[in-house]
Formats: C-alpha cells, sequence, structure tokens
C-alpha cells in the first residue's frame, strides 16, 4: 500500500470505522509519569526480530548497503513478483524478488512474493482471467527456475483485496482466491502461500473468507493482515479475535503476519515505531514489515544515500542488537509509553527499547538477581528527524549506577520526547564481554526446521527438525550472524544433539563461500546436546555461518542433528 493518503481510508470502512480511527489517532498520550514494567523472569518467547521486515526493502544492485541490513537483523522482506512490471509512486520497476534474493538470503532475511506486483499500477488494473493466470504461471515458473534462492518463505497471491479486488470483472474475491491457490498449487505444491492480506483488520471479511477457504481446502499457510491506520493500540484485540476465528472454525493455528504497519505519519516517528513493534512482539506474530510508503530499496526510510542510518534505522539496530529472549514488557495503557525488552542471560544483558510519551517516566525492570547487587544502566536516544536525514550515532544521555533491590530497580527516563526512540542497556556493575560470543540457534535464521523448548537447552531454546534435503523450496539450514571485532581464525564450538546412534553430518559454510563438513557423534537422546568445535578463517564485522542439513551446492547432510547455539573464541 502506498500514497493512501491520496484517497479514502478504505473503500470497505464505514463511516464509523473511519471516525474511530481518526479519534484514536488524535488522542494524546497518557500524562508523564507513567512505568513501563519489564519482568526479566517472564520470557515470552526466544527473540526472532519478528517485526523487523519491510515491504519493498531491497533494490537491485544491492541497495541499500549490506552494512545497513546487517544490524538490524531483518526477519524477511516482502517484494514484488518476479519480472515486476509495478511502478511504486511512479517509480520505475524494482525490487524484483528473485534478483533482490541474493542479498536478503546474505543478511538472514526470508522473503515473501507479492504476487499481483507484477501489474504496473496500484490499484492493481484487472485485465482478465486468461491474463492473471497467466502472469501466476509464470512467476511460478520463473521462481521454481531459481533452484539457488533458497529464502522464499511464501507467495502472497493477493493484496488488500477488501478494495483492489475487481468484483464486478473478474467475480467475488473468495472464488477467485481458490481459483489462484488451486493454480499455484498445482505447479508448486510445497512453498507456503499467504493471505488474504485484507487492509485492515475485519473480523467480517475473515470469517467469511476462512469459510471458504475451509471448505474447499485452500487455507492459507500464513495469514495475513496490514495494521495501518493508527492501529497499533487494537493489535492485541485484533490477533485475539483472529484466534477466536479459528477456534470457531476448526481451523489448526496459523503463524500471523502483518506485512504492512504503520500509516504515513507514524512510520519515520521513532517513538511511534517503539508502539507498534512491543505491540506485534507481545501479539506473539510470525513476521510484520514496515509499511512502503516512499521510496523502495531505503527499508522503508531506514537508510538514506544507500548507506546512511537514519533515525529510525538506530531503533531497528537496537532492536537487532537483542539475543536470548524477548521478556514481558507491560505498559499502563495502549496508548502512551510503551516497550518491548530482552535478556541474554549468557552476557546478562538486558536491552529495553521504550517511546511514545513525553516528560520525565519510568522503567521498572525486575527479576535482574542474576545481574548482581549493582548495575550499570546506559541510556540513549534517536532523534524524530524523518527519513531524509542520516544520524551518524544515537544520542548519549546518562549511565548510572543502581542497587538492585528485591531483584528490581527502576530507572527515570527525564524530560523525553513523544517522537524519540529511547534505549535503555542494563548490565553488571562489573560488566560484560566485548562482544557477543555465543549465538544461539532459536535467534538466527531458522528454515524449515522448527524452534522447540527444551530444559537442558542453553536458553531454554534449541532448533530441531533440520530434516530436509534434496529440494531448494524445502532445504533446511540455520544462518547464523555472527560478529566480531576483527579479522581472524576464530574457533567455533556447536552445541548440538544426536539421537541416532550414529555419526550424523551437517554441512557448513560461511559468507558464500565453499562447504565442508562437520561431523556430531551420537550424544545420550534427542534434546541432550553435546559439542564439537571447528575453526573459521571470518572477517571482522558480520559473517553469515549456515549449518545445513540441505542447500545449493551441498550434496546433502547424512543423519539427523539439532542445534543448540554456537559459539566463537
Amino acid at each position: 500500500m502506498y500514497r493512501r493518503f491520496s484517497r479514502s481510508v478504505a473503500a470497505a470502512a464505514t463511516l464509523a470505522t473511519v471516525a474511530a480511527l481518526l479519534a484514536a489517532a488524535q488522542t494524546p498520550a497518557a500524562a508523564a509519569g507513567a512505568t513501563l514494567t519489564v519482568n526479566v523472569a517472564a520470557p515470552l518467547r526466544p527473540v526472532t526480530h519478528a517485526a523487523s521486515g519491510g515491504l519493498y526493502a531491497l533494490a537491485e544492485n544491492n541497495r541499500p548497503a549490506d552494512s545497513t541490513l546487517y544490524p538490524i537483523r531483518m526477519r524477511n522482506v516482502v517484494q514484488p513478483a518476479p519480472g515486476t512490471q509495478h511502478r511504486p509512486n511512479g517509480q520505475p520497476p524494482g525490487g524484483d524478488s528473485l534478483l533482490v534474493a541474493p542479498q536478503a538470503t546474505r543478511v538472514g532475511a526470508g522473503m515473501v512474493i507479492r504476487m499481483p506486483d507484477i501489474y504496473p499500477t496500484f490499484p492493481y488494473q484487472w485485465v482478465s482471467w486468461a491474463d492473471w493466470l497467466t502472469k501466476v504461471d509464470a512467476q511460478v515458473t520463473a521462481r521454481l527456475n531459481a533452484t539457488t534462492v533458497t529464502n522464499v518463505e511464501g507467495w502472497e497471491l493477493w493484496n488488500e483485496p477488501d478494495f483492489t479486488w475487481n468484483t464486478a470483472a473478474a467475480g467475488p474475491f473468495n472464488d477467485g482466491w481458490v481459483r489462484t491457490f488451486q493454480r499455484v498449487r498445482s505447479r508448486d505444491t510445497v512453498t507456503p502461500i499467504v493471505g488474504p492480506s485484507i487492509a485492515g483488520w475485519n473480523v467480517g471479511f475473515m470469517r467469511s473468507f476462512l469459510t471458504t477457504a475451509r471448505n474447499t481446502n485452500t487455507l492459507p499457510d500464513i495469514i495475513c493482515w496490514h495494521e495501518l491506520n493508527h492501529t497499533a493500540p487494537q493489535i492485541a484485540a485484533h490477533v485475539n479475535e483472529y484466534r477466536a476465528l479459528e477456534r470457531e472454525l476448526g481451523i489448526s493455528p496459523r503463524p500471523i503476519s502483518i506485512n504492512e504497519y504503520a500509516w504515513t505519519d507514524e512510520v519515520y516517528v521513532p517513538g511511534i515505531e517503539v508502539s507498534y513493534l512491543a505491540k506485534l512482539e507481545r501479539a506473539g506474530v510470525e513476521m510484520a514489515n514496515r509499511a512502503f510508503w516512499n521510496e523502495y530499496g531505503t527499508v522503508n526510510g531506514l537508510v538514506v544515500n544507500n548507506n546512511q542510518p537514519t533515525a529510525s534505522w538506530w531503533l531497528y539496530k537496537w532492536y537487532g542488537d537483542m539475543a536470548g529472549n524477548m521478556v514481558a514488557a507491560t505498559p499502563q495503557t495502549q496508548t502512551g509509553l510503551d516497550g518491548f525488552a530482552s535478556y541474554d542471560g549468557t552476557r546478562r544483558i538486558v536491552n529495553v527499547v521504550l517511546g511514545n510519551e513525553s516528560g520525565t517516566n519510568f522503567v521498572r525492570v525486575t527479576g535482574i538477581g542474576a545481574l548482581g547487587g549493582t548495575v550499570r544502566a546506559r541510556l540513549e536516544s534517536t532523534p524524530n528527524s524523518g527519513r531524509f536525514t542520516a544520524v551518524t550515532a544515537p544520542t548519549a544521555i546518562s549511565t548510572t549506577t543502581h542497587t538492585v533491590t528485591g531483584g528490581a530497580i527502576t530507572v527515570p527516563v527525564n524530560n523525553m520526547d513523544a517522537g524519540r526512540g529511547y534505549h535503555l542497556v542494563i548490565e553488571p556493575a562489573t560488566g560484560v564481554p566485548a562482544f557477543q560470543q555465543r549465538y544461539e540457534a532459536e535467534n538466527a535464521s531458522v528454515s524449515r526446521a522448527q524452534r522447540r523448548s527444551g530444559g537442558s537447552a542453553s536458553n531454554g531454546w534449541y532448533v530441531g527438525g533440520i530434516n530436509n534435503m534434496g529440494d531448494f523450496r524445502t532445504d533446511s539450514y540455520v544462518d547464523f550472524v555472527v560478529t566480531v571485532p576483527t579479522a581472524r581464525a576464530y574457533p567455533m564450538t556447536i552445541r548440538y544433539a544426536n539421537g541416532t546412534g550414529a555419526t550424523a553430518t551437517h554441512g557448513i559454510a560461511f559468507n558464500g563461500g565453499g562447504w565442508s563438513t562437520v561431523s556430531y557423534p551420537p550424544t545420550a537422546g534427542w534434546a541432550q546436546f553435546g559439542t564439537v568445535t571447528t575453526t573459521l578463517n571470518l572477517r571482522a564485522g558480520a559473517n553469515t555461518i549456515r549449518l545445513a542439513k540441505g542447500s545449493p551446492f551441498f550434496a546433502g547432510g547424512t543423519g539427523f542433528a539439532e542445534l543448540d547455539y554456537v559459539e566463537v573464541s
């Protein structure tokens, strides 16, 4: 969606809904003096940077630069169709999914292909069913021919059908969904399908759609809608309504994609972006993407001049710095001060990102007894300076020392600006390692495998089901983005489990180089871990390391193994 401001909010919206949205947009933030409560002892789920993605985030010729992408740890991108003729905001066609796939893969991002972006204009100009199905066939063929592309997470069959679908010419959307779904599945039986991708949550539309899809065996593998129009405060309610629909209709739980979030006057404002990120994380969505409103190939305003960060980039960099588990961060209201937080138990670091409030407010952090009796709190911020202003570094505000009482501290954040984003880092006063050395598998980019909980796993989670090889659409692998301070040979310990009773193997490759093999002797059982060590010559900065059962240019692993973490030293 883009240039949405040039027309009505949504063709299907009622006047009452529009009025409610406008009222929500005009509601002031709660008064200063609010408290965000972070409970480090209440993990929500592993850090996956679920809401770090972007719509049309990338463009051909490595735009923006890899150096701007590694730190923000994009979960995925949504890109135009192969062979796209789409001209967003009148720009030349760009961002072809298969052309930008190598860059997305390098930086650890999955990719969803938006099929109707084969059309030149938005809203899409329907021609005929013969024309559409020819376009569908061409896209699927192009993707199946791209045998080295492994990061496609789904086909998005249509975009915002609640006002872009031409019912008069094409018939009812539900029928069109069935017809398109069946056409894709006739040629590609395995790639997940994403939909219905409506412009905003609408329980009536979704109930009708899901009922038809259930009855025709065309349910999407990933359910999708958009959260625009100042709807951050309603995200939790919308997710709950969707889950209730699943139960009502007897549909098994689906991963949720919010593949466009934040309105034109929100998406470049760090304080408001915090509110979206916090609510999307608390709602447990699988993936979410910044909405596209202006220039593609900039991660939607996070990068300017191809390699310079804007103010909002720093917010997403703080998000990208998170490791370990997301933990409970509870605001007092849904419209004022909000934030999200993580705890890395290996390094004993708490990261809190907060905003969307003015004046002096507070962060109450509990459950931090493991950090010791005295902790250091470092506070910084990023300005509300838009998408065209480069910001070379965040603004340091303070570094303070606090005595931990009852496992908790309270940190005041003075003179907040509701448009700015704020970052609070809490660590033992004695310090932490100079760089991250342990990388949990569940925090990595996991492809066609599962994050699983386990009491004997480091951080309580590991990755299992790394089972697939022989088909580039379903190959199983885990990509770790490992950042080191200097170029040298690094011993790397791999903690794994192998319950087969015989030695198993994975392929290992890094930074696009050649493959070698890692052998995993048997362990006491599944989720019962041992270690092996290898050595990698890593470059200074970010390195992408793949451990794979199957992957292009690799013959395939033997047996089966689960992954807990890798650790460089």
